[in-house]
């Protein structure tokens, strides 16, 4: 099962990328793939979720239509996409890319199924920002074909994928990886296999200390950001950037990493009551900003 990964860039063959999660990564992360020409399948737990991640698709599709990013038509989407609930229909594809929650379990269980689904030579990129690759590895069939393929929120407006290299990685994989980033239109950094990588580990730790200031009244959250925004050059503030990653998600990500490198990424109170007040950020309507 599944196609020679060889013969991923050669635009002559019909090239399909399989995705495990239509959130707001996944969906994200198809809507580049699918601008890049290339066919996508997404699988999804559930009939009503596959609708959903159908419509997060389409919607992101048509603001990169409407920013000048891309002038792909719909009837061209309709037929480069698949989301579907049955792994098996990922045979066939060159590369399949997970992206479900920050939960190890989770992530096993997805990549046990998706190898069972298409064979072991396939490569399988986890889009975990935090989680080592070789707790995905361990154990599993096929690990030297599993490596990290991080990508960022929003997809079609980063520059960025971080490819991280499991203790099992085989270097043709990270090849692959790389000609595959290449194929988005995206520069690719590879980093090995630590906790948070490159780009969570300093991302969480600015994130994090944002918050305590703003827990600390030391200055509006909008005045936080704009220090980093015009003082630092950074693209967007630390603490709109957690609205858009999820406060959950980057509460989650924060727990890890205390738990890998200790108390310097214990998570501020302010955004453990944020969390448990559901004041995730964008996908809530309110986080640190209202949306």
């Amino acid at each position: 099962m599944g196609r020679d990964h060889s013969s991923l860039l050669d635009r002559d063959q019909d090239i399909r990328i399989g995705i495990v999660g239509g959130g707001t990564m996944g969906s994200s992360i198809a809507s580049q793939v699918l601008m890049s020409g290339l066919r996508v399948t997404v699988v999804e737990a559930k009939s009503d979720a596959a609708r959903r991640a159908q419509d997060r698709i389409v919607a992101t599709i048509d603001r990169a239509r409407q920013n000048g990013f891309t002038d792909i038509a719909k009837e061209v989407i309709e037929e480069r996409l698949s989301v579907v609930t049955d792994y098996a229909q990922l045979d066939g594809s060159s590369i399949v890319i997970e992206s479900v929650p920050e939960i190890v379990e989770l992530k096993r269980e997805v990549i046990s199924r998706v190898r069972r689904a298409v064979g072991h030579g396939v490569p399988i990129g986890s889009n975990t920002s935090s989680i080592a690759i070789g707790s995905l590895q361990e154990g599993l069939p096929g690990a030297e074909s599993i490596g990290g393929l991080h990508f960022f929120n929003p997809v079609p407006a980063s520059a960025l994928i971080e490819i991280v290299v499991g203790p099992l990685t085989g270097l043709a994989i990270v090849d692959l990886f790389q000609d595959f980033a290449r194929s988005l239109d995206k520069e690719a950094i590879v980093v090995n296999d630590a906790p948070g990588f490159a780009t969570s580990r300093l991302g969480v730790a600015l994130g994090l200390e944002a918050i305590r200031m703003l827990e600390d009244k030391v200055a509006s959250a909008a005045d936080i950001d704009q220090a980093m925004v015009l003082g630092y050059r950074h693209p967007i503030g630390p603490l709109r950037l957690t609205d858009l990653v999820g406060l959950d998600v980057r509460l989650a990500i924060a727990r890890y990493l205390e738990r890998m490198l200790g108390e310097r990424f214990t998570p501020p109170k302010l955004l453990i009551s944020m969390v448990e007040a559901g004041r995730l950020g964008k996908k809530s309507g309110e986080g640190f900003f209202v949306w």
